[in-house]
């Protein structure tokens, strides 16, 4: 068989989609590889950033920041603010107010391709006519790096990802999973020092989804100086891959902190219901403990005034089937076997309760009454908020 002749990483990228001009990718894209652009470094600070369309407010004066090396995910429903922070960061909207800060630099009012960050976008936006190495090395030509230079840098990139075997394949020729990792080998053969990630992995199946979470990790590892803004709305993603985790909800921040403190201690009713599965009770506050119907709860009630209302959170897993502290008695409505466990939901005084349970050789069957419980120190007392009935998910 004869050989292969070796695959130039300099071939124009001429009649590329959006003829984007010097960026790492087609299509909305910051212009990570344009000459003169500084590397970014030092993290990300939003300062009071607002960014608003034809008078409505998409992002409400957010104050965040992102520590050198850090992963923080942006976590919320579709529409809550997340996607715009980002593309702010990137320079894709200018803030109507407040300001956007790469480490010291105030980059606010600079045009993308002078911001030195790398981005991955939902749908990769790989060039279709260009081969793999070619489509790493795009953002490299556009800086006008050294040929030299481009070659070792794009046989770094695909080597961290996984790709090398693929550098002479068109992007029609790879997986989902392995474009994803040629989008992200793209960005990081700039060397940025900020990347941001914007759904990277909403477009694969479940399997693949958890493997490139993996790879995703192990890149962070690799790249300690590196900060990273992940958007996502798969509470999945933020919580395995986030040093922290910022909640947004209705172009706000609703909370911020590690995935344990916002998972076990949640702020408020809403992380609490989209940062895992959460039970959210509305109480009656009593002295040591809580009023939920006729049950009565033994809980930290946080210096609550007796008589005031407030929303229980307990997770699913920490609710018991059978007797024990803090009972409770429901009707079951639903019960679904998920292999080493059961989720069933019952209907606890006009509330849904649900407990997932080791799977059971004789579960209950819808109507049955069961006795639930759960132990004080697993709950905690939120400010009222929304209950289980009117959770967002």
């Amino acid at each position: 068989m004869a050989a292969r002749a070796p695959l130039s990483v300099n071939a124009r990228a001429t009649g590329a989609p959006g003829d984007v001009p010097a960026t790492g990718a087609p299509g909305d894209v910051p212009a990570t590889g344009a000459p003169g652009a500084a590397r970014a470094t030092g993290g990300i600070r939003f300062d009071g950033v607002t960014v608003a369309y034809d008078g409505t407010t998409v992002l409400d004066a957010l104050d965040l920041t992102v520590e050198p090396g850090e992963v923080m995910a942006l976590l919320g429903p579709s529409g809550s603010g997340k996607t715009t922070a980002l593309r702010a960061v990137a320079g894709f909207v200018r803030p109507a107010s407040g300001r956007v800060l790469l480490g010291e630099r105030d980059v606010t009012g600079l045009p993308p391709h002078r911001r030195g960050i790398g981005m991955v976008v939902q749908q990769y936006a790989l060039f279709p006519h260009l081969r793999v190495a070619e489509n790493v090395a795009f953002g490299l030509r556009a800086r006008r790096v050294p040929r030299a230079a481009v070659r070792e840098r794009v046989a770094e990139a695909l080597d961290m990802t996984g790709m090398g075997a693929y550098a002479r394949r068109h992007p029609r020729e790879l997986s989902g999973g392995q474009q994803q990792r040629v989008a992200i080998a793209r960005a990081l053969a700039i060397r940025p020092g900020v990347l941001l990630l914007d759904e990277p992995l909403s477009a694969l199946d479940a399997q693949l989804r958890s493997g490139m979470l993996a790879e995703l990790a192990r890149l962070h590892r690799e790249l300690p100086d590196v900060s990273i803004l992940y958007v996502t709305h798969d509470q999945v993603e933020a919580l395995t891959l986030a040093d922290r985790i910022a909640v947004m909800d209705r172009a706000r921040l609703r909370a911020c902190g590690t995935p344990q403190q916002l998972y076990r201690a949640p702020q408020n009713a809403f992380t609490a219901s989209f940062v895992g599965n959460a039970n959210l009770l509305p109480v009656t506050v009593r002295a040591g403990g809580a009023l939920l119907g006729g049950a009565e709860l033994k809980v930290d009630t946080q210096g609550a005034a007796p008589g005031a209302t407030a929303t229980l959170c307990v997770r699913p897993h920490l609710v018991g089937l059978g007797d024990g502290p803090n009972r409770l008695t429901g009707t079951v409505r639903e019960i679904q076997w998920r292999g080493a466990t059961h989720r069933l939901y019952a209907d606890v005084a006009g509330h849904r309760v649900m407990a997932d349970v080791r799977e059971l050789r004789d579960p209950p069957a819808h109507g049955d009454q069961v006795a639930l419980h759960f132990a004080p120190d697993d709950a905690v007392l939120l400010p009222a908020g929304v209950g289980a009935d009117e959770e967002r998910r």
